[in-house]
């Protein structure tokens, strides 16, 4: 089954970093891509109106930075 989660990075980010480890910790299954690297990823990003990393997008939201309180309802969703 694919990610249902995408996480949008870029080297050297300590939000980014704080991101992956708590999705990590709340066993939230997610793909990561590099901003840097992806052109293509990088305008839908700018497109979702976001201008810093990390941008998390699911299949119903999305949001910018490390926002714990996302990834605490995110987890609880996907485990209900």
């Amino acid at each position: 089954m694919d990610s249902i989660v995408t996480v949008y990075v870029k080297p050297g980010c300590v939000q980014c970093t704080a991101t992956e480890r708590a999705l990590v910790a709340k066993k939230v299954t997610f793909e990561i891509i590099d901003l840097s690297a992806d052109e293509v990823a990088l305008e839908h990003v700018k497109e979702l109106g976001y201008l810093q990393a990390p941008v998390v997008e699911t299949t119903t939201a999305h949001w910018s930075g490390f926002r714990p309180d996302k990834i605490d309802e995110l987890a609880e969703t996907l485990v209900a």
